[in-house]
């Protein structure tokens, strides 16, 4: 191995992976959502945010879709 290499002949390229990168978004979560997560991320000693965009993630691959309709009263 080199002890250094010239770099100035090489060629640039677009990062092919730039797609597949997170993107920061602001949303509004309850504080009960936020703490089960906390929680779990102190036990599992993954970040929380790491954790909810997981469960989102598994969300879409397994296309789980919620159901919303509102039970009336009789």
């Amino acid at each position: 191995m080199k002890a250094e290499y010239d770099l100035s002949k090489m060629k640039s390229r677009k990062n092919p992976y730039a797609a597949k990168l997170k993107k920061s978004v602001t949303m509004c979560l309850s504080e009960d959502v936020i703490g089960y997560f906390k929680k779990m991320a102190d036990e599992t000693r993954v970040p929380y945010q790491s954790l909810i965009n997981l469960y989102l993630r598994d969300c879409v691959f397994q296309h789980r879709k919620i159901d919303i309709s509102w039970q009336t009263e009789c």
